[in-house]
């Protein structure tokens, strides 16, 4: 029996890349994503020329997105084997800590966070109406940050959301692992994406200056490699792990 995925925010980036590798170990993948331009939509067309592609274009804040996006990969494919929580936004507007504004914060929570649980809560119930295959019914992995630790004023509101994504982790981990269902969290540092493009010269410095014992740029496809790691098998007595791609920036030196 082939298996099957959906990605959320998978038509570029980091979500991107963890698309094309999953359909490279020859997972149908459903392809959840918010925009539509001339770009994404030649990734989309490159994605479909290595394998079993749907895409769906929605609000993954929205609960009827969701669902359609859930039904979709049904209809498709017949069931879930992975759900990968990717999709994310940094704030619109980077601001010191005593400016943030309550509508940043409630954006990016609703799409970073509170989306994150309650996508995860509806595959969920669907893994656990599944045949388990290989002796699971399901991988969940969720696509934190090193912000979950590492404090930056200008965007705490992406901060806090993905110290909550940590912690969802852990919840669902928990809750899951009698279901046959596993939930890991791979916490990627800094990785060459849209999102990161803004920032290079601060980043290209802080390399400079030996932020991380790896010196170089992350990309998307470090991120990528590690999420087929876990969705593979390969560790069938660990969960709610969290697996660091992120040049060793976690590591605490003197």
């Amino acid at each position: 029996m082939s298996r099957t995925a959906i990605v959320t925010g998978g038509s570029r980036g980091i979500g991107y890349a963890i698309a094309q590798k999953l359909l490279d170990e020859g997972y149908g993948v459903t392809v959840m994503h918010a925009h539509m331009n001339e770009t994404l939509e030649k990734n989309l067309g490159a994605l479909r020329a290595r394998g079993r592609v749907v895409s769906v274009q929605g609000d993954v804040a929205d609960t009827r997105d969701r669902r359609r996006c859930l039904e979709a990969a049904l209809s498709a494919f017949g069931r879930v084997d992975v759900l990968v929580n990717n999709a994310g936004v940094g704030p619109e507007k980077r601001a010191d800590l005593l400016e943030m504004t309550e509508e940043s914060f409630d954006r990016v929570i609703s799409i970073n966070l509170k989306a994150n649980m309650f996508f995860t809560q509806m595959v969920a119930k669907q893994m656990i109406a599944q045949e388990p295959v290989e002796g699971r019914r399901g991988t969940i992995v969720n696509i934190g940050s090193i912000s979950a630790f590492a404090s930056s004023l200008n965007r705490g509101e992406y901060c806090v959301s993905k110290a909550g994504v940590s912690m969802l982790t852990q919840l669902y981990a928990d809750r899951l692992a009698s279901e046959m269902i596993y939930v890991y969290e791979v916490r990627p540092g800094i990785i060459a994406t849209d999102m990161t493009a803004v920032v290079r010269e601060k980043y290209d410095a802080l390399f400079a200056q030996g932020i991380c014992p790896i010196g170089r740029w992350g990309e998307p496809e470090d991120v990528a490699k590690a999420v087929a790691l876990l969705c593979s098998g390969e560790l069938p007595y660990s969960t709610g792990e969290v697996l660091n791609v992120d040049g060793g920036f976690h590591i605490r030196r003197l």
